[in-house]
């Protein structure tokens, strides 16, 4: 029979999401249509792949008999995607490109606006996130991360250090006092929610606190960083864009804050297709200075 990659896909992205609703919108359909789809999928197939239950889905016998084959398809769909991709010379057309949500709020902007307006047949996807997108996977094009990529499919480039330091706003200051190393307890922290870098970081100060030491907990740095400037308490956040700021000030110099490093990659057979290179190569000259 003849097999349609869109119902491998389908079939896939419930393997591993585990529900329906988990799996629709990485599918772009809705919970009912994708739904639809399934139980067409199973009766073209003539077998059940999946169990219902009240937690989502789980494979049946058949379900896991077909996975390695479903996933090699898939890889087999990736190669011939980069090697069109890569073949294609034209400047027009779309780069996607993911960096962390500081990073494209706070000092991607002004470059984008440089690149639209020397490449406008360029056409920028940005994805905001602060998780590490699959670049082999064509989740994105190009990445900006301050973590080096381990994939060996990738190329990445090391582009600056980013000081990282403790911040507050001058009216916190003025009504809590300016913090020091002997009050570091005393003061209202601002941390993270599933992250524990901040936990992490108190540890190796010598000062563990537990995760309800923080008022308030937020992954979006943004979010932290705002809430930091509305006077809520201190956050961490890179030196360069505390400098911008006359309202906030730095403190807590001597508590040690190991520096990120910026990182350029790309998928190592799309790096050199030339609406890429343009905006990598953009990139690079950009970013590529200590902050």
């Amino acid at each position: 029979m003849a097999l349609d990659w869109s119902h491998v896909q389908i079939f896939l992205a419930l393997a591993e999401a585990g529900s329906l609703n988990r799996a629709a919108p990485q599918l772009g359909l809705s919970q009912p249509t994708l739904g639809r789809q399934l139980v067409a999928l199973e009766e073209s197939l003539g077998q059940l792949l999946f169990e219902r239950h009240s937690r989502g889905l789980s494979l049946t016998e058949a379900g896991h008999a077909l996975l390695p084959a479903a996933r090699r398809m898939r890889e087999g769909a990736q190669e011939l995607a980069l090697a069109l991709a890569a073949r294609d010379q034209s400047l027009a057309g779309t780069v996607r490109l993911t960096a962390s949500d500081i990073v494209s709020t706070y000092f991607l902007p002004p470059v984008l606006h440089a690149l639209r307006q020397r490449y406008p047949e360029v056409q920028i996807e940005l994805v905001v996130s602060n998780e590490q997108e699959d670049l082999q996977q064509r989740s994105a094009d190009i990445a900006l991360r301050m973590v080096r990529p381990e994939q060996e499919m990738l190329v990445a480039r090391k582009l600056s250090e980013w000081r990282v330091g403790v911040f507050a706003h001058r009216d916190y200051i003025a009504r809590r006092g300016l913090p020091q190393m002997s009050t570091i307890l005393e003061h209202d922290w601002l941390g993270y929610d599933r992250s524990d870098r901040m936990l992490r970081g108190f540890a190796a100060a010598g000062t563990p606190v537990p995760v309800s030491f923080f008022g308030l907990r937020c992954d979006n740095q943004v979010v932290i960083w705002e809430a930091m400037r509305a006077g809520m308490g201190l956050a961490v956040g890179a030196v360069a864009l505390g400098e911008r700021d006359s309202e906030v000030q730095q403190v807590l110099h001597e508590l040690p804050i190991e520096p990120l490093h910026l990182w350029l990659t790309a998928h190592r057979e799309l790096r050199d297709t030339p609406r890429l290179r343009v905006i990598y190569d953009a990139l690079a000259t950009a970013f590529a200075r200590p902050d």
